[in-house]
């Protein structure tokens, strides 16, 4: 078992765990001990396989009685336009099949982006509405993509983006194909939070695993702050956690 260690690089906490399990655990850590201290807590959540251990590790906390869900409010990241909530591939299924039907939150205070909507410009202009009515998002968990993507802030995207609808790039499109029986199921867009939202969270923990994270994290924490690597701007936020395994932190420089 290795052992964990945690420094400051250009502002940014690093935490590099003994492995996936152990890096899931301190994010799972880190949301735990924020519900204690404010049982109502405004959550930022996130899809995709990276965060699926760390919810894992919430359910058991509220399993075994440690924790409890009843007065939190979340936001999540992102939706596929074109799904409802009901299809299993939707976030919104993701959520409520990885975390809220195992938990004791109240549905009503969980929100995921319409991306079923009729009018989805009303729907993104809605959600930043219930961000800001909400207070704000206390803690954001966020993953990161081979290009740097945050949310699906694919390259390119303006650091001061709110809620909206983006097309997927190809390799975005790719990379969630195995999610899919084809890959000419995959939706085309969806709609995001914008940087400049993710941004104004009190607080960020991005978790990355594996070697293939590893060239995208170096560049977020050690490159410079650019738009076509998104995730680099998250140097700028006063509040950042980074939880890899040792494998996502390969390239990084150390002191």
């Amino acid at each position: 078992m290795g052992v964990m260690t945690e420094t400051k690089i250009n502002g940014i906490s690093l935490v590099v765990a003994p492995d996936a399990n152990a890096a899931a655990a301190i994010v799972a850590d880190r949301f735990a001990s924020l519900i204690t201290a404010n049982p109502q807590a405004v959550l930022g959540l996130a899809t995709g396989g990276t965060p699926v251990q760390t919810y894992q590790q919430l359910v058991q906390k509220v399993q075994q009685g440690q924790l409890s869900f009843q007065s939190v409010q979340s936001f999540n990241l992102d939706e596929y336009v074109g799904l409802k909530g009901d299809h299993p591939q939707s976030y919104r299924s993701f959520m409520n099949e990885n975390l809220f039907h195992q938990v004791d939150i109240n549905l009503d205070r969980t929100h995921v982006p319409d991306g079923a909507a009729a009018d989805l410009a009303d729907q993104c202009q809605s959600y930043e509405a219930m961000i800001r009515e909400a207070g704000g998002i206390d803690l954001q968990l966020l993953g990161i993509g081979l290009n740097g993507h945050i949310a699906f802030n694919e390259p390119g995207s303006a650091a001061d983006s709110r809620t909206r609808l983006v097309d997927l790039t190809a390799n975005t499109i790719q990379a969630n194909a195995r999610f899919f029986d084809t890959i000419d199921e995959v939706p085309k867009q969806a709609v995001t939070m914008g940087i400049g939202t993710i941004m104004e969270s009190k607080g960020i923990v991005l978790l990355a695993t594996g070697e293939g994270k590893s060239h995208a994290v170096e560049r977020m924490i050690q490159g410079p702050v650019d738009v076509e690597l998104p995730a680099s701007i998250l140097q700028q936020h006063p509040s950042l956690t980074v939880v890899t395994d040792p494998a996502a932190a390969s390239q990084i420089q150390m002191a």
